[in-house]
């Protein structure tokens, strides 16, 4: 990708695109194929560099997005199976009929989404960090930016879309509330060589507050042999977490015996739901920015598209009516959560429900779930993404209602 350079007038374009992730090269793609002028800002001198996340995601969703099959060496594995494991060792194996996710190489899979948004005529200016929103009267109109070591300069445009990511900088200057810290857990990602006793189909999923509270841990294989493994925890510092579950958990000290750690990210993961406004005058939020995330697993990427996508519908549709007020672009957090509202309310209840349980419970509670069958009942499931709806298609099965009967009494027990 080129990092092109020109001069940016007070008329050069229409949109700004702050961040140049998979969220906002999404929005610039779709921004562009509708013919909208529109300048991405990445802070990095190279898309996908560095990589914090660990790109497991639905083929369904993808597919969805057209954005499936990925070409080259971007999809490292794909997968059909799930192991999940308690404090104490206790498996529940998920095998679904056919693969349903993939995991990617994010710095391809970022750069071939910049690359897709660059053909369709999107300008990228790398190494160059947005410093702050230019706003008057009430609208945002732009923003101030300096590129490398230089002075700082200004670029104007009718709508900017903040996709920097997780910090809360800009909602802040549009007048929108920052990300609730309390939602916030803190996440550690690595890669490893040598990893043991794995089946290379299936993703190994640690619960329980011993190891990884607030969350989970997770093994995702390649069939290189090597593998990415991380966790993210709600307080404590992850990475002794993560050397207390390589070290003593029951199966994933097993599995890592031999391991050797060859790369480690650190950042934070947003589970408490969208923010309550994602749009002001001028200015549009989407993906971790918005904290568009799923408050079961902490994935951004599937969800954080789907928005960056209405974005974009939404944004055109207001500089084509020349109204980029808030009473316009409200219609971009409507279309959000009539495409993401219900999944989003099942998704923060079950978080809720699995953070309230010791890890005796969530122990009893995998057992349960194999004694009753639940395993065959979830063979057909191809959803993973929209959770709230992939629920209530399984609620029928005699094993879910079962379970969802089971869980419930676990909550009450766990919550008098």
């Amino acid at each position: 990708m080129s990092n092109k350079s020109f001069t940016m007038t007070r008329n050069a374009q229409d949109a700004i695109v702050v961040g140049g992730g998979p969220v906002g090269s999404f929005a610039a793609l779709n921004l562009a194929k509708r013919g909208v002028g529109v300048t991405v800002f990445e802070e990095h001198a190279e898309v996908g560099v560095p990589s914090h996340c660990a790109g497991h995601l639905s083929i369904r969703s993808l597919r969805n997005l057209d954005l499936y099959p990925l070409p080259g060496k971007i999809v490292e594995n794909t997968f059909s199976a799930a192991n999940f494991y308690s404090p104490m060792g206790t498996r529940f194996p998920v095998r679904l009929a056919h693969p349903v996710t993939a995991t990617v190489n994010r710095a391809l899979f970022d750069q071939y989404l910049a690359e897709k948004a660059e053909t369709a005529g999107a300008h990228y200016r790398l190494n160059t960090r947005v410093q702050s929103l230019l706003v008057d009267d009430g609208f945002v109109k732009g923003v101030t930016f300096a590129e490398g070591d230089r002075a700082e300069e200004k670029a104007y445009a009718k709508v900017v879309v903040d996709a920097e990511g997780i910090s809360s900088r800009l909602l802040k200057q549009a007048g929108l509330s920052a990300l609730n810290r309390d939602g916030l857990v803190y996440a550690v990602e690595t890669e490893v060589e040598n990893v043991q006793d794995v089946e290379p189909d299936a993703v190994e999923v640690y619960v329980g507050r011993t190891f990884a509270p607030g969350f989970y841990a997770w093994l995702i294989p390649r069939l290189d042999g090597t593998a990415k493994v991380g966790l993210a925890a709600r307080n404590g510092n992850p990475r002794e977490f993560l050397q207390r579950l390589m070290r003593k958990h029951p199966v994933a000290s097993k599995q890592l015996a031999k391991a050797k750690i060859t790369r480690t990210a650190f950042h934070s993961i947003s589970l408490g739901g969208p923010i309550p406004k994602t749009y002001a005058s001028g200015f549009l939020a989407v993906g971790d920015a918005a904290s568009q995330v799923k408050p079961t697993t902490g994935g951004g990427v599937v969800f954080g598209l789907t928005c960056a996508e209405i974005a974009a519908e939404v944004a055109t549709e207001a500089m084509q009516r020349n109204d980029v007020s808030s009473d316009f672009l409200r219609m971009y957090q409507q279309r959000c959560v009539d495409a993401l509202g219900f999944d989003f309310t099942v998704m923060l209840r079950a978080r809720r429900f699995l953070d309230s349980l010791s890890d005796a419970k969530l122990d009893e509670a995998l057992r349960f779930c194999a004694r009753v069958g639940l395993g065959k009942t979830l063979e057909s499931v191809e959803e993973i993404d929209f959770q709230g709806q992939a629920f209530l298609k399984l609620l029928t099965k005699p094993a879910m209602f079962a379970a969802l009967a089971y869980f419930l009494l676990l909550y009450l027990s766990a919550n008098p």
